[in-house]
């Protein structure tokens, strides 16, 4: 099966596996699985922070990170399309009671720096205070520049705010960009990153940031039932998806650019620019008296080739689907379209 829906629906690799099941591990919560304090030790050295803290997912390390942040009350400032606004169930507000301040995101993802420098509450009793400015990058497969996040930086200093990067995929946009992982996170007093999307592993996100904010990390993910026992069963894998899976990303974004191509190719499909491992895609058929896209779908299903059907497509490539896969995939979508 080729499955496009999401790099989440990666594979562990042979060598996770075996790393896993040799794994030496303790008891997490009191802090005594060495496999768990050797991959935090090690993410937070190779992107540049105090501590790092393993936690069970991308949607935990983003709470974790926002709940350490700021208090009851307080705001924080995020894109209309970010991920810890829209899809993670309001955690900080129902949890945390933190307000959200959504910006629009503009074309290339981003959200003007005037928007923020606005939406910054002033000091008053009648508003929340606005505590934070959290970013995502990459933000719907598109890569924030370098120049951008210095910038966004510079506001959030100016105004004794903290910035935190919701990094999920921030790999890919090292990789998009040619520079390390590291340049990125430098911009940014706290940041989450997954290791069980492109990169692989079966479980668990990294949070990095200074010795404070983790501490109090561990505290709000005991409370919120989030404390792992032998975790270094997944940490093992973890340690691999950061040494072994970054630089392979790039296959995964090559693959993208072919399907783009090959879709652009045909009448039925506007195809949008791709920068990762993401191809957004308008589907025209069924205005042009072609089958809908919910009975393509169910056809490919049935072949193997499996997707989501919204109103804006969204194909995505990964360690699981080879550049074979991509041209069968568009082979069998041109058979159902005759």
């Amino acid at each position: 099966m080729f499955d496009f829906r999401s790099d989440t629906v990666t594979m562990p690799t042979q060598a996770m596996r075996q790393a896993m099941a040799s794994a030496e591990v303790g008891d997490d919560v009191y802090g005594d699985d060495p496999t768990v304090n050797e991959l935090q030790d090690f993410a937070a050295d190779m992107f540049g922070f105090d501590s790092a803290l393993f936690v069970c997912s991308g949607t935990q390390a983003n709470l974790l990170a926002l709940m350490a942040h700021c208090e009851r009350g307080d705001e924080y400032i995020c894109g209309q399309q970010a991920h810890n606004y829209m899809f993670e169930g309001g955690g900080a507000a129902v949890l945390g009671s933190i307000q959200p301040q959504p910006l629009t995101n503009q074309a290339d993802g981003s959200i003007l720096l005037s928007d923020i420098e606005q939406a910054i509450k002033p000091k008053d009793i009648h508003f929340a205070q606005t505590r934070l400015l959290s970013l995502e990058n990459t933000i719907g497969g598109k890569v924030l520049p370098q120049e951008y996040l210095a910038n966004a930086q510079q506001l959030a200093f100016n105004h004794n705010l903290k910035i935190h990067l919701d990094g999920a995929r921030v790999a890919n946009a090292a990789v998009a960009q040619g520079t390390s992982i590291a340049n990125i996170t430098q911009y940014f007093d706290s940041v989450s990153i997954c290791l069980s999307k492109g990169l692989c592993a079966p479980v668990g996100s990294i949070l990095l940031g200074d010795e404070r904010l983790i501490n109090k990390a561990i505290r709000w993910r005991k409370m919120l039932g989030g404390g792992m026992r032998q975790a270094g069963v997944l940490a093992a894998a973890g340690k691999l998806a950061l040494t072994e899976q970054v630089d392979r990303l790039a296959e995964d974004h090559a693959n993208a650019r072919l399907l783009a191509s090959l879709l652009a190719e045909m009448d039925e499909f506007n195809v949008e620019p791709v920068q990762t491992n993401m191809v957004y895609c308008d589907y025209l058929g069924e205005a042009q008296g072609n089958k809908p896209l919910k009975q393509l779908a169910a056809e490919l299903a049935k072949q193997g080739f499996v997707f989501s059907v919204a109103k804006k497509l969204r194909l995505v490539t990964h360690k699981d689907i080879s550049e074979q896969g991509v041209r069968q995939f568009v082979d069998a979508l041109k058979q159902a379209l005759c």
